[in-house]
């Protein structure tokens, strides 16, 4: 399985708790135009020497690097740059965020400048302790694409503005975790099993705080699904100990075209 990482960032809205979510373009290879939280692969500058003294966590569990390619495909993905000027301890300001945005966010997107250099030279450590660990999965065995993935809470930084990149993503959006369960389940998005029931998890709690305080108080159980036919489609059962609202998940064999 591919090591990578995903974060829920979230924010408390007029009517609960939000969730920031992308819509994949149909493009691309995986997740095709799902509804998805941001996130990707662990990549080799993910566990650059620098990030001992650039991205301070309590915790290696997980590893640092899967804190890191969190916090750079949030950056690259959405905008939202979470860190914290040096000697610090509050989030950069979101005038100097959209600043250092507009300059690097397609440069370090496209590989021209490692995410750690770029944090370096701006004067800030990543905003790593302001994150909480929140589920595990693994891809099961026999799936085309396998990953390792673990996601993360964030709070969404004051005052900055997050937006899809227009390339492998194409549309977002500020949504509650169970709003968007109703709109794949009236059809009119689509999630894969692991978004599915993460935000149904998600949903749960009222507020971002809660949110907070649930997964610093959880057990985090690995998950690797067992898959079995069914008739239209698959079964998808996780542990029972995992923490979710259900253990199975049913899901519809696509229509052909």
């Amino acid at each position: 399985p591919i090591p990578s990482a995903t974060v829920l960032t979230l924010r408390d809205g007029a009517d609960g708790l939000e969730v920031f979510m992308l819509v994949r373009n149909r493009q691309v290879d995986f997740a095709s135009g799902a509804l998805v939280f941001p996130g990707g692969k662990v990549d080799a500058q993910d566990r650059h020497s620098d990030w001992a003294s650039l991205a301070p966590v309590t915790t290696l569990v997980p590893e640092l690097s899967y804190w890191v390619a969190a916090l750079r495909e949030t950056f690259e993905e959405t905008g939202l740059l979470l860190a914290e000027p040096k000697g610090s301890d509050r989030t950069i300001a979101a005038d100097d965020a959209a600043t250092l945005r507009h300059a690097h966010r397609a440069t370090v997107a496209a590989g021209r400048k490692l995410f750690a250099e770029f944090v370096r030279e701006a004067g800030l450590v990543l905003a790593t302790e302001r994150m909480v660990p929140f589920a595990h999965w693994i891809t099961p065995e026999g799936m085309p694409k396998r990953f390792d993935t673990h996601f993360f809470l964030a709070s969404a930084p004051p005052g900055q503005h997050a937006e899809h990149d227009g390339g492998e993503t194409v549309e977002s959006m500020w949504i509650r975790p169970a709003d968007a369960v109703r709109e794949a389940n009236a059809g009119r998005r689509t999630l894969v099993p692991a978004t599915q029931l993460n935000l149904e998890k998600l949903a749960q709690s009222k507020t971002v705080a809660a949110a907070f305080a649930a997964a610093r108080t959880s057990r985090i159980v690995p998950v690797t699904p067992t898959v079995s036919r069914a008739e239209g489609g698959v079964r998808i059962r996780i542990p029972a100990d995992a923490g979710y609202v259900t253990t199975e998940v049913f899901v519809a064999r696509a229509s052909p075209a």
